[in-house]
């Protein structure tokens, strides 16, 4: 019976002029009958063969996003394999035993580790470190940016093992680092800075960091910074990691941008931690479709070299249809099941099929489905690298297939329950040495304590391997530090700050940004600055940057902008300085943290600052500024339109009070809540010394978080006399004292901080006319560093020594109670309460955020100078100093009852 005629759907096409119709219909007549005589596969094959010859003749034809499910470089096609296989192999197996060794061993102390990632990806690693991957000993010294799959680590420390970097001692301390010479759990370079560049566990955070490091690279050599074209990136990840939204948020940028210095290698083991990441589908597909969507190369390596004749033994089509429409379960079900199960559920499903069936044996059948994977084989391994190596005009990913827990034995290939299993028996070691057919004799297996094994510092296996490293330049993975400090810059941009702004009122943001225009003006350091925003940088203030540092464009500007006649226009320029992200917080923190880490990956200090609306940022990448402290990033952070009140009529969502409470918990930032534009500069020209000062020895791995105000302001000069800038950089100062107090006079401490400062100065005079109270204000520019060096003091007085902290010093003999005011939840200033003598009491911004005016706002949160008015008078009359009478009158007389 003839198929029903399909209906005809509108096209885009039906717009277009057709000059020949006649012509039109003979082609869909043509693809009819083969449809009809020979069947739908044979149709859709010729019709895939003129796709990919129209599109290798140089016609505009969209690319096909999706192909069949086969390797995409044929094994004919394959370049001829450049190494030693047989001594690869070698090396490989005794990776793969010392990695496991070091896990079971670990697993006494009950500290577990990951066993079956890193056997499925072996031959992903190995075939890079053998033949591709740059080491930092070359010319440029920067060599190649690794991003390695946080669970394969074992193997990387087995690897080190072998090449004499690691000892025995260090493999057994696997997960143990609290005596300081242990091997952290995953890539953690704050832990092992010698040997780990990139953090990549939490996983989803390594693919959107590499492929804004590959961008990175580049725009250090469109800025004539350094020629970084020698560096490639590569990132190894998971299939199941790419349900992270991080991992797919920037794809289109690598593709837009052309970054073919990138390769993603994806393990399709077809796992997840605990069961298939599509099992009713099928990942590999999936991916190939979004990254092609993306504008990205792909290479998919899935079947080993067993397949080959398989797959010319299809001459209906009937196992690649086959293989298409199995999901992806069901194939992990084949991997463990014997061959009768795989003929009757896998051959059975069609006539052709079971034709097929019959030509091959049972354990022809095993080996297809259990072992015989691309990317188990180095030779397709190495022609999958080496074509996206050689690939021009946009970023490759390889999606290589492999089994979870390979050579692991039954008890861990392609089982569900693979991540979490942390030992091998010793039958289990006993299966594995034989597989892997290493010499180790029966006698020194040992069902508690495996041996770790090493061919000798002189084996061939250990000179290949070091000869092929020192080949590409030397170790890999490796961190180096290359000391290099920057010169202090002049002190005209600061000494503008110090002096005020006069009559002129600006915001802490204006004065933040008056300030790095300046500094990116210095002869020395000024081309070292990376101004990062995810979009609105005007709302910033910073189209004054636009004109004279440029927005960076590997294109240039290829159009005239719309405000080309005006004198602060849009201009966009492949040497352009400003990294101008759009709405991705995610990817301008990748962007940051690329340019804040490339005095180690690159030898070239980058001083970047990010600026962004400040509940945008800690809120919603916490766990890439931790990433950037693991990875000893340095740099400034610049919260803005900060504080619970500041942003009119923005409402909930907009309304930041608990940033500072989000990095206080981060060890690596120095937070600063400045009030004035003489602090900002006092913070900065602090945070440049300590993080990129001349004493290239004494940098420190931290980075600054300020929070600037978008409320306009009169900037006064910095005070005089003697502790105001040491107070302004240890968290805490008297601004201004009380006028004109009398001796019997109640008196009270105003510590704020940030904006409210000013509420707290209107709070200061209304207390002194009104009621006859004399309030000292205090400017408290940061409550967590005052806390840090309170806690340190603790720590040395368990060890016997004297220390009083600074904020109990500074604030001693300073009579009456204290008040802390900042437009922050009260969390944030009672961080210090503990180590104030005097009473100690908070106002603060706790709940959410609202619409409303400013005014409205801060008196809705009681923070207003009224309410600080208000609350001042019930802490005396606490104490008897003032009447409580006094208190009930004032919240009357303001409203406030």
């Amino acid at each position: 019976m003839p198929d029903p005629v399909r209906p005809s759907c509108p096209s885009e096409l039906d717009q277009l002029p057709d000059r020949d119709p006649q012509e039109t219909g003979e082609w869909r007549e043509s693809l009819d009958a083969v449809a009809a005589h020979a069947g739908d596969e044979r149709a859709a094959y010729l019709v895939r063969r003129t796709v990919e010859h129209a599109r290798n003749s140089g016609l505009a034809v969209p690319a096909l996003l999706e192909t069949e499910y086969v390797n995409t470089i044929p094994t004919s096609a394959e370049p001829a394999f450049p190494g030693d296989e047989a001594l690869e192999s070698r090396i490989t197996a005794w990776n793969r035993w010392n990695a496991a060794a070091m896990v079971t061993r670990g697993s006494r102390q009950g500290l577990g580790g990951h066993i079956a990632t890193f056997a499925s990806a072996a031959w992903l690693y190995e075939t890079g470190f053998q033949h591709f991957f740059r080491g930092k000993e070359g010319e440029d010294g920067s060599g190649d940016q690794l991003y390695v799959q946080g669970h394969a680590s074992p193997g990387v420390y087995a690897r080190a093992f072998l090449d004499g970097r690691l000892t025995e001692g260090h493999l057994d301390r696997f997960r143990q680092e609290a005596g300081g010479a242990g091997l952290p759990s995953y890539p953690h370079p704050r832990r092992l800075p010698w040997l780990w560049e990139f953090p990549t566990v939490s996983m989803g955070l390594g693919p959107i960091s590499a492929i804004y490091q590959a961008r990175f690279n580049r725009y250090l050599t469109h800025r004539g910074i350094k020629d970084t074209a020698g560096s490639h990136v590569w990132a190894f990840l998971g299939d199941g990691e790419m349900d992270e939204p991080e991992s797919t948020a920037a794809l289109a940028l690598a593709g837009r941008e052309q970054l073919d210095n990138l390769t993603f290698v994806i393990n399709c083991n077809l796992q997840r931690l605990d069961g298939p990441v599509r099992a009713n589908f099928k990942i590999v597909q999936e991916l190939e479709t979004q990254f092609r969507a993306a504008g990205w190369n792909v290479v998919k390596s899935l079947w080993g070299s067993a397949w080959d004749e398989v797959f010319a033994l299809d001459t209906t089509g009937a196992l690649t249809r086959r293989l298409r429409e199995v999901p992806d379960a069901q194939f992990q079900t084949y991997a463990t099941r014997d061959a009768a199960y795989i003929r009757e559920h896998f051959f059975g499903a069609s006539p052709a099929l079971a034709e097929l069936g019959r030509l091959l044996t049972d354990d022809k059948i095993t080996e297809l489905f259990t072992s015989s994977r691309a990317g188990h084989e180095p030779r397709k391994v190495y022609a999958a690298y080496k074509a996206a190596v050689e690939h021009k005009g946009a970023p490759t990913v390889i999606l290589a297939q492999t089994v979870k827990g390979w050579t692991l034995g039954p008890g861990f290939e392609s089982r569900n329950a693979n991540h979490q299993m942390k030992k091998l028996t010793g039958k289990e070691f006993r299966a594995m040495r034989d597989l892997l057919e290493l010499p180790i004799p029966d006698s020194k297996l040992d069902d508690e304590l495996v041996p770790y094994v090493h061919p000798g510092a002189d084996s061939p296996e250990v000179r290949y391997l070091q000869e092929r490293r020192a080949e590409l330049g030397g170790p890999a993975p490796a961190r180096r530090v290359h000391p290099v400090g920057l010169p202090a810059p002049a002190d005209k941009p600061f000494a503008a700050l110090e002096k005020g702004s006069g009559s002129q009122e600006i915001a802490t943001t204006m004065a933040f940004v008056r300030l790095v225009k300046d500094l990116m003006r210095d002869k020395e350091t000024g081309k070292r600055w990376v101004p990062i925003v995810p979009d609105e940088a005007r709302t910033f203030g910073m189209e004054s940057l636009f004109p004279s540092a440029g927005i960076y464009s590997p294109l240039g500007q290829n159009y005239d902008p719309v405000d080309r006649d005006q004198l602060l226009y849009y201009k966009e320029a492949e040497e352009g300085q400003i990294l101008n992200e759009g709405i991705t917080e995610a990817g301008s923190l990748a962007d940051f943290t690329a340019a804040a880490t490339s005095y180690a990956t690159h030898g070239e200090p980058m001083i970047p600052f990010y600026i962004f609306y400040s509940m945008f940022g800690f809120q919603r990448t916490a766990d890439q500024f931790w990433a950037l402290a693991d990875q000893l990033g340095r740099g400034f952070v610049i919260g803005a339109t900060a504080g619970r009140t500041t942003m009119t009529g923005e409402g909930l969502q907009h309304a930041d009070g608990h940033s500072h409470l989000l990095a206080s918990t981060n060890p690596a930032v120095v937070s600063y809540d400045p009030a004035f534009a003489y602090e900002v500069g006092a913070i900065v020209k602090e945070g440049l010394r300590r993080m990129y000062g001349p004493d290239a020895a004494a940098q420190e791995d931290v980075f600054y978080y300020l929070t600037v105000y978008n409320e306009t302001k009169v900037q006064p000069p910095m005070p005089a006399g003697e502790g105001v800038e040491e107070g302004i950089l240890k968290g805490l100062y008297r601004f201004q004292e009380a006028e004109d107090a009398t001796d019997d006079a109640p008196r009270i401490q105003l510590l704020a901080s940030g904006t409210a400062i000013h509420w707290v100065l209107e709070a200061q005079r209304i207390l002194a006319e009104e009621w006859g109270v004399a309030a000292d204000v205090w400017s408290a520019p940061s409550w967590t560093e005052l806390r840090r060096e309170a806690m340190e003091c603790d720590a040395a007085a368990l060890r016997g020594e004297e220390r009083v902290p600074y904020v109990t010093r500074a604030l001693e003999g300073a009579p009456g109670p204290v008040l802390a005011v900042s437009d922050w939840m009260r969390a944030v200033p009672d961080q210090i309460s503990q180590w104030v003598e005097q009473d100690w009491a908070s106002l603060g911004t706790d709940g959410f955020g609202l619409s409303d005016t400013r005014e409205a706002a801060r008196r809705y949160f009681g923070v207003d100078a009224e309410s600080v008015v208000v609350a001042a008078l019930s802490r005396l009359a606490r104490r008897g100093e003032v009447k409580a009478e006094d208190v009930r009158r004032a919240a009357e007389k303001y409203g406030l009852a």
